[in-house]
């Protein structure tokens, strides 16, 4: 049905099983982002939270972009508006604001650049000023802060997933995996963060699972990932950080769903045009750095 259709299947690495089994192409939020701007089909079934096939139907305006599961937000993304975005930037005269990608279309477009949790750093360096401001996450931010040379003012959010890791959690599985490597996404805590021996966006994880000669891992983020991690490399023992950080808007889609909407052509993600031209500006700013 799926080449009868046209049809190209992305799914997030945070996706059950049996999703990531039909995927056509799995990734992390930009691999996601670069890949949705290339597809050759005429139809890009997203199997992620709704940010992100926004983002494809922004990158891919002449395609039809399909959600499973129109109810699969995300809690960050609405941690701030279009509205807070531009009252922000009139608060702050002169500095560039960077969004992460898990932000509405909405906030994209009053951003200036866009950033994912693997290009973050990058991003914040290529900006002229020595001041920025970055939503909506937090935590996220003060890890760019660590690294960089800039002043960072973050905006107050947050992922739940991520910020319900914390440092009792890590030690505890050192102490039962001693020999075990930690990694942690940047959108967990600082005081995660300081206990981790290396930190990853989630494709940085499966480049990691590729190379490493490392054994056993403590894996910091959503529980699924180790679900792709076993796809990349299963000789390694992998271990969460936290068994129940789940996300439970990315659980939403499961392949009952993706079979309606490869039945029906549902659900269509549109994103109005005048909001789509400025937030691919910013977007595109993004991938070009």
């Amino acid at each position: 049905m799926k080449k009868e259709k046209d049809v190209i299947i992305l799914a997030h690495n945070y996706q059950i099983e049996e999703v990531q089994d039909t995927a056509d192409f799995l990734g992390d939020s930009l691999g996601l982002s670069i890949e949705a701007s290339k597809v050759k089909e005429k139809v890009i079934l997203f199997c992620g939270v709704h940010f992100m096939a926004e983002t494809a139907a922004i990158l891919a305006p002449d395609k039809t972009v399909l959600t499973p599961d129109p109810g699969a937000g995300c809690p960050m993304a609405d941690m701030i508006t279009g509205k807070e975005m531009r009252e922000w930037k009139e608060a702050n005269p002169g500095l560039e604001a960077v969004c992460y990608v898990n932000t509405t279309a909405e906030v994209k477009a009053e951003c200036d650049i866009c950033c994912t949790s693997s290009n973050a750093l990058e991003v914040v360096e290529s900006l002229k000023g020595d001041k920025v401001l970055f939503a909506p996450d937090k935590n996220l931010a003060a890890y760019v802060a660590r690294h960089s040379s800039k002043k960072i003012i973050p905006w107050d959010g947050y992922c739940y997933v991520h910020n319900n890791i914390l440092p009792r959690h890590i030690q505890e599985e050192k102490r039962l995996h001693p020999a075990a490597e930690v990694w942690v996404h940047p959108e967990c805590r600082p005081e995660v963060i300081e206990l981790a021996d290396k930190v990853f966006s989630t494709g940085g994880m499966v480049k990691e699972a590729q190379k490493t000669e490392k054994k056993e891992a403590i894996i910091g983020t959503e529980i699924d990932m180790i679900t792709r991690l076993k796809r990349v490399n299963p000789a390694i023992s992998y271990y969460p950080a936290k068994s129940n950080a789940v996300c439970s808007n990315m659980k939403k889609i499961n392949m009952a769903k993706i079979l309606r909407s490869l039945e029906n052509m549902v659900f269509e993600v549109k994103v109005p045009g005048e909001i789509a031209q400025r937030a691919k500006k910013a977007i595109e700013r993004m991938i070009a750095v």
